[in-house]
């Protein structure tokens, strides 16, 4: 085969490291997907995904379509020497660390995490901040000694051992620019070694599982932001759209910051709709809101932001029963001082879901689960009719029996698994929650 026909494919990891990849000039995204799996190891990566930095934003790749759409003409016109970017990024946020069994994706999820806080805007939460450097601090560093106690002959000694804790790490590195700023380097030189004292004892893995729960909490932290105008005819996107874990919000830039101007819960949403690059939000009739119209860049890119809103909507149904039965094992470690590095042996656990999730049908799924997104038949006319003049190489998802077979086969492939998958892990925390409570008793 003439190496012509190849291209060499650059993957960006969020550990800042990376993955080279050679695949076909007709390949397609689940080709590069195998073989960074196969270079990290991994069975499958549930909550990363593959995207693209198109218009200086983040568009996560539908596996089944040819690279070719994603990189246009430069693709064809490539050669091997001349790497094509693609960044490994994470698609679905979870409440809980503790639903990603693989560990290497866990730190993959940590480690993005990590910088998402860095870049965080939630000034309203300036404590959470300190929490969530103490437990960093605590996943990367380990155990910080405590100073040497306070006896007058040993008082030169005692100064050194606390300038030493005062500098063993960087604030920038733990901290956002504006928090610095605001308080100061020496503040969070002074304050933050006395957290991070406090979680002696927490391993790396618990901090790392710590770090993952305390981040659900910032406002901005775990989520994944799309540009919108709007109107049609703007020039500067100044709306975006952001998916979280349990729903959408929806900011507007003011003068460089982001201010919240909604926040939808699933059950918030009675439909989301695009025709062509309009996008709306229509509220359910309780909320007295009147419909949310906005813009997109283009048909292409509100395919890719609909496919992204309905799998985290999906992915929300299916883990919710889970993370209520790891929530209320949290809870219970927590008040009983527990600190094993995890709740269950995981690898059996693991085990067991893989298998279960390879010999199950998905057809079989015990969850009911609705897509997000719903037309009447004269929108989808009117979409397909209007992607037709905008876009007509582009093939957009507008059937609504086609959305109910990827809310159940989930073509991306990667990321979702089926319900029954998410139906093991509660059952198997509930059986854990059971055996904690039985051994309570037993104690008692």
């Amino acid at each position: 085969m003439r190496t012509t026909q190849k291209r060499q494919v650059c993957v960006l990891l969020p550990t800042k490291q990376h993955l080279d990849c050679t695949v076909m000039v007709r390949s397609r995204g689940h080709e590069v997907l195998d073989s960074v799996l196969k270079q990290l190891g991994v069975s499958e990566l549930q909550v990363l995904g593959l995207a693209v930095l198109r218009d200086n934003e983040y568009l996560f790749l539908d596996l089944e379509q040819k690279l070719s759409k994603y990189f246009g003409k430069t693709w064809s016109r490539g050669s091997l020497m001349v790497p094509f970017i693609l960044f490994l990024r994470v698609q679905y946020y979870v409440e809980s660390g503790r639903l990603i069994f693989s560990s290497r994706v866990q730190q993959l999820y940590y480690a993005e995490l990590r910088q998402t806080v860095l870049r965080s805007q939630s000034r309203h939460q300036e404590a959470l901040f300190f929490q969530l450097a103490a437990s960093a601090l605590q996943a990367e560093v380990g155990d910080l000694q405590p100073r040497a106690e306070g006896h007058d002959e040993e008082e030169g000694e005692e100064r050194g051992q606390r300038r030493k804790h005062r500098h063993y790490f960087l604030p920038e590195d733990y901290f956002p620019s504006w928090l610095i700023k605001r308080r100061g380097r020496d503040f969070m030189l002074q304050h933050c070694p006395v957290l991070h004292t406090e979680l002696r004892g927490v391993t790396r893995s618990q901090a790392v599982l710590q770090f993952i729960r305390e981040a659900v909490s910032l406002q901005d932290g775990p989520v994944t932001f799309y540009r919108m105008r709007q109107e049609k005819r703007e020039v500067r996107s100044s709306i975006l759209l952001g998916v979280t874990l349990r729903g959408v919000h929806v900011y507007q830039e003011v003068e460089g910051k982001q201010c919240l101007l909604y926040d939808f819960s699933w059950s918030d949403i009675e439909r989301l709709t695009f025709q062509g690059s309009r996008f709306e939000i229509t509220a359910v009739g309780s909320l007295c809101l009147s419909k949310l119209v906005y813009y997109t860049p283009s048909a292409f890119h509100a395919k890719h932001v609909l496919r992204h809103l309905t799998d985290s909507h999906r992915l929300h149904i299916s883990t919710r029963v889970a993370v209520s039965y790891i929530q209320q094992l949290e809870d219970m470690q927590a008040s009983h001082s527990y600190r094993e590095a995890y709740i269950c042996d995981t690898t059996r656990l693991a085990h067991r879901l893989w298998s279960n999730s390879l010999t199950s049908s998905m057809s079989d799924c015990s969850v009911a689960v609705e897509t997000a997104a719903a037309w009447s038949k004269e929108e989808e006319e009117e979409e397909e009719e209007e992607l037709c003049v905008d876009e007509p190489e582009e093939l957009f998802v507008d059937d609504p029996a086609e959305v109910s077979r990827l809310s159940e086969l989930s073509v991306d492939g990667p990321l979702m698994l089926p319900s029954s998958y998410w139906a093991a892990v509660a059952m198997e925390m509930k059986q854990v929650l059971r055996r904690r409570a039985d051994e309570e008793v037993s104690v008692d």
